[in-house]
């Protein structure tokens, strides 16, 4: 038995599951922007509360290691951390576009065998974070953060189709209009339960990371905005 606690807070949503092996026993999300800090303690409480769980019983914590927001990625990862060093437990990381990809294999969603999985998170800009799945999970294309153009999937068209979904796929979609081998699912989001197969996976193979070294994936350098605090213009 392995009860894991999973944080998904890479991009808006704030996602907190509780597991017990593959069983989900608790989940408590929003999606409201700008919540990661305010609420995620609050839902790791209620999820342990639910479970019928207290925190000195967690055998580990699995966090959505990136990439995605920066501000969303260091409360995640602060607060496994934290959670981890407290309770002497080892902490787990998974891909967030891992993560989404298994959350789009839903078993009423009946996809071809050749369709591509396309997991994308908003960048910022005209950018977005993705990867390309085939429907066993296994990675195509590594993570990466491009540009997206009417020509960016074109060698793929000839054998396969691709599924775009995630709050990035939206800025895509009028690049690809009429294009036939490629669809797009709205309002897929990230939520913490979509860690639990991978997470499991990876306690069972002590595939831990070293909690005091751990960094989020960021991928891309911080580059601040204009201050609106006065006098810091």
């Amino acid at each position: 038995m392995a009860i894991i606690l999973h944080l998904e807070t890479a991009t808006r949503s704030c996602s907190v599951a509780l597991s017990d092996n593959d069983r989900l026993l608790a989940l408590r999300e929003t999606q409201r922007e700008n919540s990661h800090a305010e609420m995620i303690t609050v839902f790791i409480q209620e999820a342990l509360t639910e479970a019928g769980l207290q925190i000195h019983q967690l055998d580990a914590v699995a966090v959505s290691k990136g990439p995605g927001s920066y501000t969303g990625l260091r409360i995640g990862v602060s607060t496994a951390k934290g959670i981890c060093y407290a309770l002497n437990i080892p902490l787990l990381s998974v891909n967030t576009l891992f993560s989404l990809a298994q959350g789009v294999l839903h078993p009423d969603h009946d996809f071809d065998t050749k369709t591509l999985l396309c997991p994308m998170i908003d960048a910022r800009r005209m950018e977005v974070y993705y990867a390309l799945f085939d429907l066993s999970l296994n990675e195509l294309k590594p993570t990466a953060a491009e540009i997206i153009t009417s020509e960016s999937f074109s060698e793929y068209f000839q054998e396969n189709s691709l599924l775009c979904f995630g709050d990035g796929a939206e800025k895509c979609k009028t690049l690809f209009e009429g294009v036939q081998k490629i669809q797009f699912i709205d309002d897929v989001f990230l939520s913490a339960q979509y860690m639990i197969p991978k997470a499991l996976e990876r306690y069972n193979r002590s595939e831990f990371e070293n909690t005091a070294y751990f960094e989020p994936f960021y991928l891309k350098d911080f580059i601040a905005g204009a201050p609106n605090v006065k006098g810091l213009k």
